[in-house]
C-alpha cells in the first residue's frame, strides 16, 4: 500500500498510529471519489461516523454535490475539484494530492458498502464509550447539586444508545463479550462520612424500629462496613419477627450471628446503637444514594472496558452493556421506592420527638469512637 498521507500532518512524528478504521475511511472515500454512484450503497452512514475531521468534511461534500456524469467524470477532475473546494470550507490542510492518495488506497470501489459498515461499527463503539465515560464521570462529580438525578439521566442516555445499536446491528450467536471486567478499585477503608452515616442509621433505626420495617429498599449490599451490614441484618430480622428492638436486643442478636469477634466489644456496640441523630429514613437514603452512585461508576467502567476491546462486536457491546446495567437498574427501582411519597395510611403513625429535616439534619451527636475495627 502506498504511503498514507495525512491531510493535517506536519513535521512532528505521529505517536498515535492510525487505527484500522482510518484505512476503512480512506477506502470508502477513495471509492466515492472514483465512482460517486456508490454513494447509494452508503445511505445509512452519517458524516459524524468518520473519526477524522478531514474525512468527515470530505464525505459531507460528496453527499452535498450532485453526482457527476460517469463519462465526464472519467475524462476530467472538475467534480473532484468541486468536492475539494467544498470540503475545504470546513477543514484545513486538505489537498488535491490527498484526494489522489484516497483513490490509490481504495482496494475495490465495489466494496464501498463493506467499508461503510466498518466505519459505522467503529462509530458505534466510540459513541457507546462516550456515554459510558459520561456515566462514570457523572457518578463521581462532587459538584453536582442533584447527583442521583444527573447520574440516572446519564444512564438513560446510555440505555437509549444501546437501543439504537440493537436496532442497527442484528443479534448473532455467541453474543456475550469475552472482555474481562476491570479489576475493582484497591480495597480501602470506608471513608469517614460513609461510616458516620451508617452508624447514625443503626442508632436511629434501633430507636425507631417501626420506621425500619418500612425500609425494605435498603439492603446489606448498600453498606460499606461489613459489621454495619451485619447489624442491619440483626435489626431487620428482629422487626420481621415482631421481637422487641432496643440496643440490648440488637446486641444479643449480633452475638447469635457471630458478629462479636475480636475487636468488637459489647460495650462498643451499645455505645454505637445509642448515638441517635436525625431519622432512619434520612440516613437510609444517604446510604442508598452512595450505593447507587458507586454502582453507576462501576457500571460505566465495565462498559468502557468492553468498548476498549476492538474484538468486541457491536451486538456483544449491547448484550454486555445491558447486563452491566442490570444492577444499576435494580438500585434505581429501590431508590424510587425510597424517595417516592408514602401513600396515606401505608405507614403507621407514631409520635416521637421532632427530627431535623431530611434535607440535611444538623449533627447533634458525634458517632462514638469505639474499639470496633473497620
Amino acid at each position: 500500500m502506498p504511503r498514507t498521507t495525512d491531510p493535517d500532518e506536519d513535521d512532528h512524528p505521529d505517536t498515535h498510529p492510525p487505527q484500522p478504521v482510518y484505512y476503512a475511511e480512506q477506502a470508502l472515500l477513495g471509492a466515492l471519489l472514483l465512482q460517486p454512484h456508490h454513494l447509494n450503497d452508503t445511505t445509512e452512514i452519517e458524516p459524524d461516523a468518520f473519526s477524522h475531521p478531514a474525512h468527515r468534511a470530505l464525505f459531507t461534500a460528496i453527499r452535498t454535490l450532485a453526482a457527476p456524469d460517469p463519462a465526464q467524470h472519467a475524462k476530467n477532475t472538475k467534480w473532484l475539484d468541486e468536492a475539494l473546494a467544498t470540503a475545504r470550507e470546513h477543514t484545513r490542510g486538505l489537498t488535491a494530492s490527498y484526494l489522489h492518495t484516497l483513490i490509490q488506497n481504495c482496494p475495490s470501489p465495489s466494496h464501498a458498502s463493506a467499508y461503510a459498515r466498518m466505519i459505522e461499527t467503529d462509530h458505534a463503539r466510540r459513541t457507546l464509550e462516550h456515554h459510558a465515560h459520561h456515566l462514570t464521570q457523572t457518578a463521581t462529580d462532587a459538584t453536582l447539586s442533584q447527583p442521583v438525578a444527573a447520574t440516572l439521566a446519564a444512564a438513560d442516555a446510555l440505555t437509549a444508545c444501546l437501543a439504537d445499536l440493537a436496532a442497527r446491528f442484528p443479534p448473532h450467536p455467541g453474543s456475550l463479550p469475552r472482555t474481562p471486567a476491570p479489576p475493582p478499585p484497591q480495597a480501602q477503608d470506608a471513608d469517614d462520612e460513609a461510616v458516620d452515616e451508617e452508624r447514625f442509621l443503626l442508632a436511629t433505626a434501633t430507636a425507631h424500629p417501626a420506621e425500619t420495617a418500612q425500609m425494605r429498599w435498603l439492603t446489606v449490599q448498600d453498606f460499606t462496613h461489613p459489621l454495619h451490614a451485619g447489624l442491619w441484618q440483626c435489626l431487620t430480622a428482629l422487626t420481621r419477627r415482631g421481637a422487641p428492638v432496643d440496643p440490648v436486643t440488637v446486641l444479643w442478636e449480633a452475638q447469635q450471628r457471630g458478629l462479636l469477634t475480636a475487636g468488637v466489644e459489647p460495650a462498643g456496640l451499645l455505645n454505637l446503637l445509642t448515638a441517635t441523630a436525625g431519622s432512619p429514613q434520612y440516613w437510609g437514603e444517604r446510604i442508598l444514594q452512595r450505593s447507587l452512585l458507586t454502582t453507576a461508576h462501576e457500571t460505566g467502567r465495565r462498559i468502557e472496558a468492553y468498548t476498549d476491546d476492538p474484538a468486541t462486536t457491536p451486538y456483544q457491546l449491547v448484550i454486555g452493556s445491558r447486563r452491566a446495567l442490570a444492577d444499576l437498574n435494580a438500585l434505581r427501582t429501590r431508590w424510587d421506592h425510597a424517595t417516592s411519597p408514602t401513600p396515606p395510611g401505608s405507614r403507621p403513625t407514631r409520635t416521637r420527638a421532632a427530627t431535623p429535616p431530611r434535607a440535611g439534619p444538623p449533627r447533634t451527636a458525634t458517632p462514638p469512637t469505639t474499639r470496633i475495627s473497620r
